[in-house]
C-alpha cells in the first residue's frame, strides 16, 4: 500500500511539473504573437506616416 501511494504521489507531482512547461510554453507563444502583431502594426503606422 506504501509503495502505491508513494508511486501515486510521484506521479501526481510530475504531472503537475510537465503541465507548468506546457502553460509557461503556450505563454511564450502568445507573447511572441504579440510582438508580432505590434511590430506589423508599426510598420503600418511608418507607412502610414510617411
Amino acid at each position: 500500500m506504501k509503495h502505491l501511494l508513494s508511486f501515486s504521489l510521484l506521479a501526481i507531482v510530475a504531472f503537475s511539473l510537465s503541465a507548468c512547461h506546457t502553460v509557461s510554453g503556450v505563454g511564450q507563444d502568445v507573447s511572441a504573437a504579440g510582438r508580432d502583431v505590434t511590430k506589423a502594426a508599426n510598420k503600418v503606422e511608418q507607412k502610414i506616416n510617411n
